[in-house]
């Protein structure tokens, strides 16, 4: 179980000042798949890094009975003058996992060849994101926070990822975050909308998915 109790989070100050939560409390079962869904600079990427801990609230609090992923594909934790292998041992020793094996998944995961033993600074954009989604799954978590669904590389390896995502969704909860109400219908079992600071909770995904759609149209108009 995850619980937000009173969280309130806000970028800026004064007219500039952006709010991403405001009071917000809710609770996400560990074993489930949550979608949330929100407007670009709704706050949702925010949202899950503080469900994960790369961020603080400015206040309340977030309570974790369960193990949490950093978001896949979040590089935060990342130094790019180190290898991926560097990165990746250093990563894994923090959670306390084997660094041989989690080096060998990401290295055959990411299929980045000699690569793996450079700097991340001379990576193209496509082989970091590779070996950060890697590093996202490389390690077991009971929930796993998805910003986005990886369209990373070619058509191969973007099927592969969703094969790896699928595989831990067997034995693991989900929460991802995403502008698209059809991902979250493919992947959510309950869907929220994220919308001026608050959760917003429908019957079903299909309901929730109706409604931001209906919603986004009548911004765009």
């Amino acid at each position: 179980m995850i619980e937000l109790r009173n969280v309130s989070k806000a970028y800026g100050h004064g007219s500039n000042r952006h709010v991403v939560c405001d009071a917000l409390s809710a609770v996400f079962d560990g074993s489930a798949a949550v979608g949330i869904l929100g407007a670009n600079g709704s706050g949702k990427s925010s949202l899950l890094r503080m469900i994960g801990g790369m961020e603080l609230p400015d206040r309340g609090q977030i309570i974790r009975s369960c193990r949490v992923s950093f978001p896949l594909g979040y590089s935060g934790g990342f130094h790019p003058t180190l290898s991926a292998r560097e990165n990746v041992q250093f990563i894994a020793r923090l959670y306390g996992a084997d660094p041989v094996e989690i080096t060998r998944f990401v290295r055959d995961f990411a299929e980045i060849g000699s690569h793996f033993d450079r700097p991340l600074l001379t990576y193209s954009n496509t082989m970091r994101a590779r070996v950060t989604f890697a590093m996202s799954i490389a390690i077991e978590f009971d929930v796993y926070l998805i910003d986005e669904v990886s369209s990373v590389g070619d058509v191969g390896f973007k099927r592969k990822c969703l094969a790896a995502l699928a595989e831990r969704r067997r034995h693991a909860g989900l929460i991802m975050a995403s502008q698209s109400a059809a991902n979250v219908r493919r992947f959510c079992d309950t869907v929220v909308i994220l919308d001026c600071g608050q959760l917003h909770a429908f019957h079903s995904a299909d309901e929730a998915a109706d409604a931001y759609q209906n919603r986004i149209a009548v911004t765009d108009a």
